[in-house]
This record gives structure tokens, sequence and C-alpha cells, in this order.
């Protein structure tokens, strides 16, 4: 097992102790044994610690091989033996020190039992190399959660949701639409990844401009077997250009300051691999999201650039359990972190209560 961060990977030996190894993303990279460390245990999140909760550090294998790491928030006020439950990934390129962790403490404080995972490959997760994004397996990676979830014996099995923020949104969308053991499903802010690699943002590629893209990512494929390694694209632009259109100028004021900047994520530092787009531009993510029969909330904000992703996900689904929630005045980023008081959790406490049931 292997579990790759922004400095270093580690594995577990037998007697189950942690150790880290030198690591570089190289496709055919040597690694050598350095000297035991356990995984970051001091608290490194964007936000403040609760007193209401306690947490610690959990692993899990998806069906993949991929051991996943997360962060279990459980109330310290348990008042039943068996309590629903909530795993939280997203956004995407994001870690769960960021804005995952956030929304899995606050929902531990209303009394679930939450995860927040950091996806395959990225964080403190495992997965070779680091850095990629997958539409399948990182729907897998909500699936495994709930694995995870299912087998503990202060869940119920029965009460299992999910919540997805950014483009971890589109991911829970398609794992609660393979996946019937989830109850009730919630996205913030959500990104269909599939759509916007594929047509650009507001549909502006057509096939022509999508072929190109093809042609650039599939040269970048040559460039890298070449190397022998895997070029990153970069996180969020910094410094930051005078004309940068308003959602990026947001996307830099969380993961580029002392508000979001986390030193393990994609979006604060050098980004994912420049041909993770590749896999999502032929696999549409929401192709069965009309046959989900559980809960579904999607919320998003009023004056987000990305609204339209979840305004036409809304009008796909079926059934009087569905429910999208537009927040005035709320930007995109405004839901990653409860800065400007605009995350909805009374609504989504209410929701999970309603259909964790």
């Amino acid at each position: 097992m292997c579990l790759c961060t922004a400095g270093a990977l580690y594995a577990t030996r037998p007697d189950g102790a942690i150790v880290e190894k030198t690591v570089n993303n190289n496709l055919n990279s040597n690694r050598t044994m350095n000297e035991n460390l356990n995984l970051t245990q001091k608290w490194d999140k964007v936000f403040p610690k609760s007193d209401k909760v306690n947490q610690s550090k959990v692993t899990f294998r998806n069906r993949y091989g991929i051991t996943l790491v997360a962060d279990l928030y459980i109330p310290k006020e348990q008042v039943a033996e068996k309590m629903p439950a909530i795993a939280v990934s997203g956004p995407f390129g994001a870690v769960k020190e960021q804005s995952s962790g956030l929304y899995a403490q606050t929902m531990a404080e209303r009394g679930f039992l939450t995860i927040a995972f950091d996806p395959s490959y990225t964080g403190e997760s495992g997965g070779e190399p680091c850095y990629v994004a997958s539409p399948d397996i990182n729907t897998e990676d909500f699936c495994a959660a709930v694995d995870y979830l299912s087998i503990r014996d202060d869940v119920d099995p029965e009460r299992i949701g999910i919540i997805g923020i950014c483009g971890w949104g589109g991911m829970a969308i398609n794992a609660a639409a393979i996946d019937t053991r989830i109850k009730a499903t919630v996205t913030s802010t959500m990104y269909d990844m599939s759509r916007v690699n594929a047509n650009g943002y507001f549909d502006s590629m057509d096939a022509d401009a999508r072929y190109e893209l093809r042609k650039q990512l599939n040269a970048q494929r040559t460039v890298d077997a070449k190397n022998g390694s895997f070029a990153l694209g970069g996180g969020v632009v910094d410094p930051l250009p005078v004309d940068a259109p308003e959602f990026v100028k947001d996307y830099h004021s969380y993961y580029k300051t002392d508000r979001g900047y986390h030193e393990r994520s994609l979006n604060s530092n050098g980004g994912w691999n420049k041909t993770s787009a590749l896999s999502f531009i032929n696999m549409p993510l929401l192709a069965y999201s009309d046959e989900i029969r559980t809960a579904v909330l999607l919320v998003h904000g009023e004056k987000a650039h990305s609204r339209y992703f979840s305004e036409d996900a809304f009008k796909k689904l079926k059934g009087d359990n569905k429910e999208l929630l537009i927040i005035p005045g709320a930007s995109h980023v405004d839901l990653y972190d409860n800065q400007a008081g605009v995350i909805p959790y009374d609504k989504m406490e209410r929701f999970f209560r309603a259909n964790l049931k």
C-alpha cells in the first residue's frame, strides 16, 4: 500500500507501521525506504477544530486496491448506538483539510457520523502516479467510503448519505446512480467534470475544438512517455492576472491565500496531471442520473459561474424527492467555506434527517 502526499510517499508494513519512502512523479520511479513516520496527526485543517466532535484518521480501500485516507468525525454526545453517516469529498483538486472537512465536521456537530476523504491519487490517499483524476475510480471512491461506513459497528448501514462539493458533486450523483446503499445525496456548487472537459465552460467548444484538445492531450502523453514523468497542468493561477475572470479571482481568494491554502492541495500548488482531462471527455458522468430513486438535493449559488451545471442536472432527475436550492447572492466559492455565512447547513440537516430514517 502506498499513500502519496505533496512531498512524500508512505507505505504500510505488515506490522501496521506507516513508513515514509522517497518518491518522484516518474513513470518508473525508484523508491527507497527511509525512516518510520506516521501520517499527519496534527490538526492541519484550514478551519478551526470543533470542541463538539472527536476527530481521527482512518483508512479504507476501494475495489481497485487503492487505499484512501479520511478524517473521521464523531459527535462527542452520541445519542444512538448506531448512527446515520455521511461521506464527504471535494472540491475538485482540494483535500480533506479544506472544504470537505469543514462540511464533515459541521454535520458531525449536528449528530451524524461523518468522514471527509482524499480521493484516489490525491492528498494522503494512495494511487500512482499522483495527481490523476478518473470519472470511474473517483466515483468508486464514494462507493468505497460507503463500504467503510456500512461495516462500522456504530453506523446504521440503512442510513448512509454522501456530499459532493464542486467536481465531486458530479461524482456523487454518479455514485448515487450506481450504489443503491446511498439513501440521500447532497451536491454543493456542483461541476459536471465530463461536460466542462468535453465542451468547455458554457458549452463553448464544438467538435472541431474538442478534436484539437484531444490532439494536444495525446501529444502530451507522448512527451510524458519520452520524459518518463507526468507534466502538471498547474493549480490556480498565481500571480493573478489583472484581466482574470471573476470566478478565477474567487478561486485565487480561496486556494492561494490563508483562507484556504493547503500544502497538499492540488489547486493550491501544481495542479492535476495535464492529461487527466482525457478520460472525462468520452465518459459522461451523469448518463444514468435519471435512474436515481433516492433523494437528491442540489445546492448552488445564484451568482456562481457554474450554476448551470446544477440547474441542468436537476432537470434530468426524476421523482418528487429531488430538490434544487439556489442561494441568493452566493458565488461558486462562497459554498467552499462559510466565510460568507451562506452554506445551508440547516437545510442539509433537515434533508438528511428526512431521508436517512
